[in-house]
């Protein structure tokens, strides 16, 4: 298991730093936002009350797609411009394609990929069989490995985010209903334990910016609520899809500290509860962000 390091600085320490790392910012105009129908048919809720747990913390929770430019909203508005359909184009070939020494494909079990289209609004789920909690990059590599008797993808392979678009994209403008209860509660524990713990040199948490600081600018952009219902998404600074936890391995790298690896017991404790802070927004991606 990958060790993240805290800085010894003490929390006296990682408060000035923030203030020094926030100081100048401006509240983003969250107020008056227009409504996201993306090709003018699958409607998303981009506000809405907060889940009961997080009732106190948030008066209405946003997604990221609130806090973006005109140009880039109007983007994930049309699946013509959005970048991230060309990758999920590609799954739907894979998803085709017989792979392994069982004859099988993604077609064989579940006929084609709109079949799927509640997975994503649901995940991560916990799995009877396995006794843990899946993802749905997991879930993919169960099906790969115990169905079709292939090799797995690599975690945050190009071939595993252009499955995890095709499966977000189907289930566009579902509500997010992830489950935090029952024999998944230990894990979405953990997570929270690792959301609000403070990483790195600069001792930030995942709440001192994406719960503290949304709407305020940072390094010449808007923070957001950190919400995982549009992902994976394409981000145009690196113009390429970007999976959920390849986003948390960005965010640990910015606090200057050593990360967990993604696929880890870790990482989807972190995934499940970030998920559950999302829940009646819907499913977005693949989106756009900067």
């Amino acid at each position: 298991m990958v060790t993240i390091k805290k800085n010894r600085l003490g929390l006296m320490g990682g408060a000035a730093v923030a203030a020094l790392a926030f100081a100048g910012t401006a509240m983003a105009d969250i107020g008056d936002n227009e409504s996201l129908v993306v090709n003018g048919e699958i409607e998303m809720v981009i506000e809405t009350d907060p889940p009961e747990h997080l009732q106190g913390v948030f008066d209405r929770i946003y997604s990221g797609w609130v806090f973006r430019s005109d140009e880039t909203q109007a983007m994930q508005a049309d699946d013509f411009e959005n970048p991230g359909m060309i990758f999920a184009d590609q799954a739907r070939e894979a998803f085709d394609t017989v792979m392994g020494s069982e004859g099988n494909s993604c077609a064989t079990c579940h006929e084609n990929p709109e079949s799927l289209a509640d997975v994503r609004s649901t995940y991560p789920v916990w799995d009877e069989e396995h006794g843990t909690v899946q993802t749905v990059e997991l879930q993919v590599n169960e099906c790969m490995t115990e169905r079709m008797g292939a090799e797995p993808y690599g975690y945050d392979s190009q071939e595993m985010r252009n499955m995890s678009a095709l499966i977000s994209s189907v289930g566009r403008g579902r509500i997010i209903n992830v489950a935090m209860d029952g024999p998944a509660q230990e894990t979405w524990e953990q997570g929270r334990e690792i959301y609000y713990t403070r990483y790195g040199l600069l001792e930030l948490s995942c709440a001192n910016c994406h719960e503290q600081n949304y709407g305020n600018n940072i390094r010449a952009d808007h923070l957001s609520q950190g919400q995982i219902n549009a992902f994976p998404a394409y981000r145009l600074r690196n113009a390429q899809l970007n999976s959920v936890h390849g986003r948390f391995r960005g965010c640990i790298r910015d606090t200057r500290a050593e990360t967990f690896a993604v696929g880890s017991p870790e990482f989807v404790a972190l995934e499940l509860y970030v998920a559950t802070r999302g829940n009646g927004l819907t499913v977005e991606g693949p989106s756009i962000r900067n």
